[in-house]
């Protein structure tokens, strides 16, 4: 039959709200039959998009936020000294004989151990035998294990931190005439100016012109004059601006002389 039938509506699904004789409105009652037609509209029209934009259209991945902790193994050797320990003027802090040190190989508790530094500037840690830390900072001493132990892992090898426990090598003397001479201790090599304020300063008659640092060298001893009188005497012989040349400071077994 080529006559083209049209379905009537069916009157439980739709009702009239208006009396037009020329038109006529219908209100749909099934709701959800609506809703999933609009549904598929909507995903037909997503499927659209993603084709048309090819195969650029990727979801981004979550970057890794920065400061997390690297995974072991993968990171190089690092290290740490405790802020009290931070040494100013773009110096760091060297490691002295009597030091405690704290070693920390990720992944491995075993290996995570506080190691005291001996006489001879040195310490045993597993793996690496004997490491030589006088005279170093810690990262060299964290890169030096790590590479010692690197032979025994055929992977990535784990990070390896050091920090320093405790600075109890760092020690100096002011003698003469001062107000508390003795030996001192310093997370910091101290200038000159700051190792007599730790001595309670100059006594009276104390000869500032001729103080001397006694220093202690692979070689001996070196003497080594200083000029006391002048950073003593403040603004009356020391000019504003930059010094022209740091004050000395001690290391480790030094000797400051205050006749």
């Amino acid at each position: 039959m080529s006559k083209v039938l049209e379905e009537a509506p069916d009157e439980e699904d739709t009702v009239p709200f208006a009396s037009d004789p020329i038109t006529s409105y219908h209100r749909t009652r099934n709701r959800p039959s609506m809703v999933i037609r609009a549904l598929g509209i909507t995903t037909l029209i997503s499927a659209a998009a993603l084709m048309a934009a090819g195969p650029t259209a990727v979801a981004a991945e979550p970057q890794q936020a920065s400061g997390t902790a690297p995974v072991a193994g993968t990171a190089a050797a690092s290290a740490s000294v405790p802020p009290g320990l931070t040494v100013t003027n773009g110096q760091r802090y060297t490691v002295n004989a009597g030091d405690e040190l704290d070693v920390f190989v990720w992944g491995e508790e075993r290996m995570q151990r506080a190691v005291l530094v001996q006489p001879d500037g040195t310490f045993a840690f597993p793996l690496a035998g004997t490491i030589r830390a006088s005279g170093r900072n810690v990262s060299d001493i964290a890169g030096e294990i790590r590479e010692r132990i690197s032979l025994n892992y055929r992977g990535a090898v784990p990070d390896v931190t050091v920090s320093v426990r405790q600075a109890t090598g760092m020690r100096f003397y002011v003698v003469g005439k001062v107000r508390t001479p003795g030996s001192f201790s310093s997370g910091t090599a101290p200038n000159i100016l700051q190792a007599l304020s730790m001595a309670g300063g100059t006594a009276d008659f104390a000869d500032v012109r001729n103080a001397v640092i006694l220093r202690q060298t692979p070689h001996g001893e070196v003497v080594e004059p200083v000029a006391l009188n002048k950073l003593l005497k403040g603004r009356r012989a020391l000019e504003a601006g930059t010094l022209a040349k740091p004050l000395p400071t001690l290391s480790s077994g030094d000797v400051l002389v205050i006749p």
